[in-house]
């Protein structure tokens, strides 16, 4: 009796030890961070990763989102990538380029005539040896999500030429390309944090601003901007990355779950992104924002500087491959 009693308590410790591991596993949560509001395609994405990692490991790996800027701007959320406190981000090219210098080569001004032609160069050769340099530098890039072509916007007047963004006030992220690119046009560059922008132009701290229509719309910038001018004059990606130190910690099987969930949101992204850009400058126009398409030709002339300023730079290298592989893919 007493050695069956043994045994059931052994058992009864076996059973505990075992589920108490399975409640460990399908507890494993993780966070990721970005600055968009809901409805912006970066946000949406996010939410289909976590819904797919969730089904893919079975339960096990739970991904928090919280976007908004609620873990902090794109600059304080690489930070804590890179000490493993955040697990991913939906980052920006700008403020990531500043940890890895590389990325500034495709915010070259003009240079990609369309979005599918950045996606074909992201995913070549370039967009692989961008990777490298990433994880060199703690950030395990999992896709190169979209973040649009970028136009400016502002309360003053329309922007028909170079000459017409002289003297604005225009707020840019915190990217030395897009500094340039502005300076370059005459404009007033100032950065401030996109989570304080709607209140910085509706302050008049600012009078106008550049971002993808679908930014401009999902934050509702245009309650507070009279006029967009489609100046095409850059476009962004969005890196969605991870924490090395956070990818070192997992199984094969759960880097598996995550590469594959992360590649079928990068495809949910561009895609959504696709369509925002289709659509939005009909709904714009409907809330009662003058929207213009000026003659690029001399915008293209007047930022020629910053390509060459870029060329001859540090990253000069990488900077003329990324060219070559956008001018082939036109």
């Amino acid at each position: 009796m007493q050695t069956f009693t043994r045994l059931l308590g052994a058992f009864a410790l076996t059973a505990v030890a075992l589920a108490a591991h399975t409640t460990a596993a399908a507890q494993t949560k993780m966070t990721l961070g970005h600055n968009a509001a809901p409805g912006n395609p970066k946000h949406e994405a996010s939410l289909k990763f976590a819904e797919l990692l969730k089904a893919r490991s079975n339960g096990r790996i739970e991904v928090q989102v919280a976007g908004g800027a609620q873990l902090g701007d794109d600059v304080p959320l690489l930070t804590a990538l890179r000490t493993g406190t955040v697990d991913f981000s939906a980052n920006s090219q700008g403020a990531i380029s500043n940890v890895v210098p590389e990325y500034a080569a495709f915010g070259m001004p003009f240079l990609f005539p369309n979005l599918q032609a950045a996606w074909k160069v992201l995913d070549g050769p370039v967009g692989q040896e961008l990777a490298k340099a990433s994880e060199a530098k703690g950030l395990v890039v999992l896709g190169y999500w979209d973040n649009g072509i970028r136009h400016i916007s502002n309360k003053v007047r329309p922007i028909a030429t170079p000459a017409d963004t002289k003297g604005l006030k225009l707020r840019t992220p915190p990217d030395p390309v897009t500094v340039d690119i502005m300076q370059s046009l005459g404009a007033d560059a100032q950065q401030i944090k996109f989570a304080e922008l709607y209140v910085a132009l509706q302050q008049g701290v600012v009078d106008g601003q550049e971002n993808p229509l679908m930014n401009i719309w999902s934050s509702k910038l245009y309650e507070v901007q009279k006029y967009i001018s489609l100046t095409a004059h850059k476009y962004e990606m969005t890196p969605f990355v991870m924490s090395k130190r956070s990818w070192d910690k997992l199984s094969a099987d759960d880097r598996k779950a995550i590469q594959e969930a992360a590649a079928e949101a990068t495809q949910f992204n561009r895609q959504a992104s696709l369509a925002s850009d289709q659509k939005l400058e009909g709904e714009l126009k409907a809330k009662g924002v003058q929207i213009n398409h000026p003659d690029l030709a001399p915008f293209v002339k007047a930022t020629e500087p910053v390509l060459a300023k870029w060329t001859a730079g540090p990253q000069g290298e990488f900077v003329r491959k990324v060219v070559a592989a956008a001018r082939a893919v036109k």
